[in-house]
């Protein structure tokens, strides 16, 4: 593979992280993350 597709395929992999990150956000699955790790935190401490 040469170093121009690389260079397009790299491009398209980024694209589409920042896609989907940007469709987690819109949909508001970090507070959903957070609030799971918050969660699992206090389980393992021992508190919840």
């Amino acid at each position: 593979m040469n170093t121009k597709a690389k260079n397009i395929l790299r491009c398209c992999c980024l694209a589409a992280g920042v896609g989907f990150i940007g469709l987690g956000l819109y949909r508001g699955e970090a507070g959903e993350v957070l609030d799971k790790a918050v969660r699992i935190c206090l389980e393992c401490i021992g508190i919840g």
